[in-house]
């Protein structure tokens, strides 16, 4: 996998499309757009260092992952290309996606959905295998020659709760095909974090894919550590990362993930992103920060850079910031707190049924601008998925907040027990928000809190 594909530049004083070599990484491909034709995306090395090259000129990926979200409000910040999880992201088909993405001077890193073990696929069940294997070739076939095209990612997370390593011998016959129809666009498979099993995997059975794909969050700052104990020294990009997974933060004494507030989240996409990505210029040829919009995935805030109504947080901020070497003329606003019944969210948070408590956030404004505030409660999730699957949004109970446009509100605790949620929001009227929710629990005659299932 390491040594098949790239162009080798052996020059000691290469000159890169008009760039003398030792270039800052924040600046490659800022104003590059798509030609008229389907672009020559190359992974090259010099002197020690890989990176992209479209049509001749070094291209760092300043990327987001999107479906729904705005190509426009992407570009308008300073990114440069965006990923998919499929050739159409449920809303517009392939073309739309690619043709849009022309029009924004936006590259597509474009996914192409196969099976997965864990939602049931069999890779060793051979003709399931084919019928795939033809499926994707039509796909590529179809967007192949598309001018905004920047590269193939196979699949999404493969390794996640996998064991047959078929699927990586099925990787690989997907990126030789690719290769065979498809000159001008380099091949990659995302994986769930990174252990020296699976790389050895892939570079057994998947030795066709140009470069490896990682994601991760907390454990982003630990990248390096790992990249070092699986032995990856060729080319990477981060195809993930974002907010503290739930799977990685503390819970409530129910079993409740507790979700850092957008002002929290923003400094660790700053702090992650300075550690483990824009650090290395040797391996590291860009990221996606995820996600670029709205998802419902534990809570509806969890792993959106915007609310669902639209609203920019403060890590769209920290993104523009990251990409341009300046802040936004305008930045969202910071919270300092908030509390139900005098606690945070660490503090496990109990409520008698019926009964009213005081709720109130702290928050203030960068620009000064007037802050006005939104409330709501939701019932804790239980539709639970893995890997970032489908989740349905939970109910919420509006009834149970008087004057929900203020900073301190009256909550009525439901007189149902069980685990919910309160949510707070903040609005500069300029299209920035923050938000931040506390988990509580309605106890029982008896008191006490039943454990959730899974989380």
């Amino acid at each position: 996998m390491q040594n098949k594909r790239y162009t080798l530049l052996l020059a000691r004083n290469v000159v890169l499309g008009g760039l003398a070599w030792g270039f800052d990484a924040t600046v490659i491909g800022a104003e590059l757009k798509p030609c008229q034709g389907p672009a020559k995306v190359e992974v090259r090395q010099a002197e020690g260092r890989y990176f992209l090259c479209v049509n001749g000129q070094p291209f760092y990926i300043k990327g987001a992952g999107l479906a729904s979200g705005s190509q426009e409000m992407l570009a308008e910040h300073g990114g440069n290309s965006f990923r998919t999880w499929g050739t159409g992201n449920g809303r517009q088909g392939g073309q739309q996606v690619l043709d849009r993405a022309r029009t924004n001077g936006l590259y597509v890193a474009m996914g192409l959905a196969i099976g997965r073990e864990r939602n049931g696929f069999d890779y060793n069940d051979k003709a399931a295998v084919a019928r795939q294997f033809e499926q994707v070739r039509a796909q590529v076939l179809r967007y192949k020659d598309h001018p905004a095209l920047l590269l193939w990612i196979i699949g999404n997370e493969l390794n996640l709760s996998a064991r047959n390593p078929n699927v990586w011998n099925a990787v690989n016959e997907l990126s030789k095909m690719i290769h065979q129809v498809d000159p001008n666009h380099p091949t990659t498979t995302p994986l769930a974090g990174l252990s020296k099993d699976c790389v050895r995997e892939l570079k057994t059975r998947a030795p066709d894919l140009d470069l490896l794909s990682i994601q991760m969050y907390a454990d982003l700052l630990n990248l390096p550590r790992h990249l070092q104990e699986a032995g990856w020294e060729g080319p990477y990009i981060v195809t993930e990362w974002g907010a503290t997974g739930h799977w990685e933060v503390g819970k409530t004494d129910w079993g409740a993930p507790l979700e850092n507030d957008s002002t929290t989240k923003a400094e660790f996409y700053r702090k992650r992103f300075e550690a483990a990505i824009r650090s290395d210029q040797t391996q590291c040829l860009g990221s996606y920060v995820f996600l670029w919009g709205h998802k419902q995935e534990r809570t509806p805030t969890w792993y959106g850079m915007f609310l669902e109504s639209g609203e920019e947080t403060a890590t769209v901020d920290v993104l523009h910031y990251l990409w341009n070497g300046a802040w936004p003329a305008n930045r969202s606003p910071r919270l300092q707190g908030a509390w139900l019944d005098r606690k945070t969210a660490q503090e496990n948070v109990h409520l008698k049924p019926g009964q009213t408590y005081t709720a109130r956030v702290l928050a203030s404004d960068p620009d000064r601008d007037p802050l006005t505030y939104a409330w709501e409660v939701m019932e804790e999730s239980a539709d639970l998925k893995e890997g970032g699957d489908f989740e349905s949004t939970p109910r919420c109970l509006p009834a149970l907040i008087k004057d929900p446009k203020q900073s301190e509100i009256a909550l009525q605790a439901p007189t149902k027990p069980g685990a919910y949620r309160l949510f707070a929001y903040v609005f500069d009227g300029q299209g920035h928000a923050a938000h931040a929710n506390i988990p509580f629990y309605v106890d029982g005659p008896a008191g006490g809190a039943s454990k959730i299932a899974s989380q």
